[in-house]
């Protein structure tokens, strides 16, 4: 006779412990950058003296190996596998900051069950994440952003548009790699890309931003500790603003900006995670039109940018990020030593001839597959020199 009973291999210990959600699958828009990410986030876990437990159903990653965790749940990254987890390991926290977005949408459903968030609390992650809350706080610091207005129906979003004024973006909350964001230029097409939109993401606010066209694109990523703020990187895009910045060839340091401009971004970037009571990570989006520095959008998480900022500078960030979050660190406890001689710049991997079907024009929506590192001595490198030719072309169209 059969036995219905269900053998848990799992063995729970007494020891404190901490779970890290990874990215699941690699995808358009989500990548192995994470899982970077997750193991040394894992590494810090282990060196902090909590027993580390890895979720993610990834068999091409390193977080996976049997090696990396102390623990290994090879698991779908979603709330009902992870549910099960948590009531059987009662963990001391769980962190989301390192697997992307797939983990950091599953903050709300850890906030309403009342599990301990590793780091950045759940409703200031969600002031960064939803569009309009974001924009609101912008408001009130008085940083610049694009008019925006939020809508629910093809309706409201044209009457939001004639405010702001076209073109303009098209986007949802909680999304990955920029998915159904559009830009569009007119009430017809405006119409059929909200129309597209809830149908594959039902009852999602719709945010309305006024597109700066041909502007220079920015980003900082940062590591707050709640006293102190450190910039781990300005990387400055070479496409335009328009370009998804995963699909855009991206420079750091910075090459083209004043440096008047760089200590703007800087500024906001601190008054936004002070506001947002970040501990650990944050990337901020900027757009730049006219000397004046527009805030785009902050995520309150590891970037795809984190891991080459790490490897280009040859500092632990994400180790150092981790233990900030655990509180076993402050910013005051490392010293940082920047070691790159000259740019390193970020090129963005596509793989359309896997896909022929798909319509290779580059946009908000991100397409690149992955992306690669190349150090340059100088601006005068041929290889950046053609980068930056293409860039003027399609600023001056």
């Amino acid at each position: 006779m059969k036995s219905n009973l269900i053998h848990n291999e799992s063995v729970v210990t007494s020891k404190k412990k901490i779970i890290v959600l990874g990215s699941g699958p690699n995808r358009i828009g989500q990548g192995i950058e994470f899982d970077y990410c997750c193991v040394h986030g894992i590494m810090a876990i282990k060196e902090s003296d909590f027993e580390a437990i890895m979720i993610n159903c990834n068999p091409e990653t390193v977080s996976t190996d049997f090696d990396i965790a102390d623990k290994l749940y090879f698991e779908p990254v979603f709330w009902e596998h992870l549910w099960e987890i948590i009531e059987l390991e009662q963990p001391d926290g769980v962190i989301v900051q390192l697997g992307g977005q797939t983990a950091l949408k599953l903050s709300r459903k850890l906030h309403e069950r009342g599990i301990k968030i590793i780091g950045t609390s759940f409703d200031n992650m969600d002031i960064a994440e939803d569009r309009g809350r974001f924009s609101d706080l912008l408001k009130e610091l008085d940083i610049p952003y694009p008019n925006y207005g939020t809508a629910h129906t093809a309706d409201e979003a044209i009457a939001v548009a004639k405010s702001v004024g076209y073109p303009v973006l098209v986007r949802p909350s909680y999304v990955l790699g920029g998915q159904r964001m559009r830009i569009v230029i007119n009430d017809q097409e405006l119409e059929a890309a909200v129309v597209s939109l809830l149908k594959h993401i039902p009852d999602n606010k719709i945010l309305i931003d006024h597109f700066l066209d041909r502007c220079q694109e920015a980003e900082v990523d940062a590591i707050f500790d709640g006293e102190d703020f450190h910039v781990m990187g300005v990387m400055e895009h070479i496409e335009p603003a328009g370009i998804h910045s995963g699909d855009s060839n991206a420079v750091l340091p910075a090459f083209n900006l004043s440096p008047l401009i760089v200590e703007t971004m800087e500024q906001y970037s601190e008054k936004i995670a002070r506001a947002l009571n970040i501990k650990g990570l944050i990337n901020i989006q900027f757009a730049i039109k006219n000397n004046t520095v527009y805030v785009i959008e902050a995520n309150p998480r590891a970037s795809r940018t984190t891991p080459f900022i790490a490897k280009a500078y040859n500092i632990p960030y994400i180790n150092i990020a981790t233990k900030i979050m655990l509180g076993v660190k402050k910013l005051s406890d490392f010293t940082f030593e920047k070691k790159l001689t000259g740019y390193a710049i970020k090129e963005p991997v596509f793989s359309f001839n896997k896909f022929p079907g798909v319509n290779k024009e580059l946009g908000p929506e991100m397409k690149s597959t992955g992306e690669a590192i190349r150090f340059i001595k100088d601006l005068r490198d041929p290889y950046f020199r053609t980068l930056y030719k293409e860039r003027s072309m399609h600023l001056s169209k």
